[in-house]
């Protein structure tokens, strides 16, 4: 097998992220063409990072490591706008894995494979979509393309053995950086693979790799503690507790059977079962064993990730590919080994095309938009025009409202409708109206009328999905609320007012937040109403 050099890996993948990286610059700004709710998310708790100096999970609830925000907040620290920030963010991101990238490749794959391997980790650090097939240029779920970047990296690292000279200190050290990283970007990442490369410790007797590994892991979280204080794990302890509670959004999908079974995963679990059949009668009992510890892992993950997309086929296509045994070796069915695995290779590859190729295009996707019809997302924030939208789909307001309600043309079927129960605000039903586009128009129209009506610099908690208002008008951002409403009612403690939304952008965030109000036995005085809203003065039980 002829290795390929770090050094000229490493430089020919620096090449690589320049080349997309510049790519994304070339429009001077960010253009985003799905998900603005997620990127009005991501907006709201990056701002409030280097707007309000707060943190994750200490001041305002989340389930996403800091990980996930860090890299962004300090490119706006440093006076770029939002956009350029995300792009200055995934390159930063490409050059900080890039050697412990060009390591893992180069002493675990040979020459080619290598090449080919660290190209698709650095697309997934500096694509600009989250995967399947669509081909919109979205923000949403940016995190998890890092978090599978990292995980590119160790798994090879500590399943695989090295081609040239053991060095375990460093790759044990590499390994424990990013397990800590992913514990710091997603928990899940973390969770669902901890089993898997602890066993890969144990089975290849790697005890000097596990020791290094332990101390740069705990390094990291004595930083992290220095840093941030000792509640800081406690309070990400309880915003992650609060999600998997959550009945808003504690499994974004399919279930967890759904995707190991349903037939746009069933191709790709049996080639993974396939994959570790071949291996243990390829005398790969080792490698065979520890891809059936990681399957549980990647199943986890792709569970927990919105749009369940199995981003893990191309690391099994590598571990086909890369323990292929002579062509002489049979099976007791006659099947040739090496072709066998060359097969699951392709047939991974094949399910990991769709998204692979919408992953590794949307830099361009980027640097050829039209700025036709896109404005600036945050209005009120001239320094991050460079964050751009459609202003169709952004000041369009269309709602969703159900016509089966008490008077309504269709009032006899709503109970074979089996929907939720309504909201109740101080004993009076609230309309059965959702928006599906126009959350700017919203926050503006919300923001100028309660400016107007002298509520300006007021503590104001909206009970909705998003808690975006401080971003569209003079308002604070609401300390130990929640930027994206996962349950219960995250600031209310030091809120001056409740906003309720008449038309929410999502009906079960309003109808939980306000029962759980109402089951704390909180009272809220109607101080304000319009056409949109109630604003409510809230007293505590």
């Amino acid at each position: 097998m002829q290795r390929a050099s770090t050094l000229l890996l490493g430089s020919l993948l620096f090449g690589l992220i320049v080349l997309l990286g510049g790519a994304m610059l070339l429009k001077g700004g960010l253009y985003i063409g799905k998900h603005e709710g997620d990127t009005l998310q991501l907006a709201d708790m990056v701002l409030r990072m280097t707007e309000a100096g707060q943190w994750p999970h200490l001041d305002f609830s989340t389930p996403i490591g800091i990980l996930a925000l860090a890299p962004i907040a300090f490119f706006v620290w440093l006076g770029a706008g939002l956009g350029h920030a995300v792009i200055w963010a995934e390159v930063a991101v490409a050059l900080v894995l890039l050697p412990a990238l060009a390591r893992a490749a180069a002493s675990r794959f040979e020459a080619t494979g290598a090449l080919l391997y660290g190209v698709y980790v650095v697309v997934l650090c500096l694509a600009l979509v989250h995967g399947e097939s669509e081909t919109t240029v979205s923000l949403s779920m940016h995190y998890n393309r890092w978090a599978w970047a990292v995980v590119y990296i160790i798994v090879p690292l500590a399943t695989m053995p090295p081609s040239g000279e053991p060095r375990p200190w460093l790759d044990g050290a590499l390994i424990g950086l990013g397990m800590a990283a992913l514990a710091l970007i997603k928990i899940t990442y973390f969770v669902g693979l901890a089993p898997a490369i602890l066993l890969a410790f144990l089975v290849r007797g790697e005890g000097r790799a596990f020791l290094a590994a332990m101390v740069a892991g705990l390094a990291v979280a004595g930083l992290m503690t220095g840093i941030a204080g000792p509640g800081y794990w406690g309070d990400y302890l309880f915003d992650l507790l609060s999600v998997s509670q959550s009945s808003i959004r504690a499994t974004p999908g399919e279930s967890l059977l759904g995707v190991v079974a349903l037939p746009a995963y069933i191709g790709a679990t049996l080639t993974l079962l396939a994959t570790v059949i071949l291996l243990r009668q390829s005398d790969k009992f080792t490698e065979g064993l520890l891809l059936l510890a990681l399957a549980p892992g990647f199943f986890i993950i792709t569970w927990q990730n919105s749009g369940n997309d199995p981003q893990w086929l191309v690391l099994l296509a590598a571990f086909a590919l890369q323990f292929r045994p002579d062509p002489y070796r049979h099976n007791s069915m006659g099947i040739p080994l090496k072709a066998g695995l060359t097969t699951a290779a392709i047939a991974a590859l094949a399910f990991a095309t769709p998204s692979a190729l919408n992953l590794a295009f949307s830099p361009f996707r980027q640097a050829f938009a039209s700025a036709e019809g896109m404005m600036p997302m945050l209005s009120r924030w001239p320094e991050h025009s460079d964050l751009l939208v459609r202003e169709a789909r952004f000041y369009r307001v269309d709602s969703i409202v159900a016509l089966d309600g008490e008077g309504a043309p269709y009032a006899s079927y709503r109970e074979l409708a089996q929907r939720d129960a309504p909201a109740v605000l101080n004993g009076e039903t609230l309309p059965d109206c959702e928006l599906s586009l126009g959350y700017s128009a919203w926050f503006e129209t919300a923001a100028a009328d309660l400016a107007a009506s002298g509520y300006a610099d007021k503590r104001i908690l909206v009970a909705d999905l998003f808690s975006a208002l401080w971003l569209y008008g003079p308002f604070p951002p609401l300390r130990g609320g929640a930027p994206w409403l996962y349950g219960g009612a995250p600031g209310i403690s030091v809120s001056e007012f409740v906003l309720v939304p008449l038309c929410p952008t999502n009906l079960e965030s309003r109808a939980g937040m306000l029962k759980v109000l109402n089951d704390s036995g909180w009272t809220l005085t109607e101080v304000r109403r319009n056409a949109t809203y109630v604003l409510l003065r809230p007293s505590k039980p």
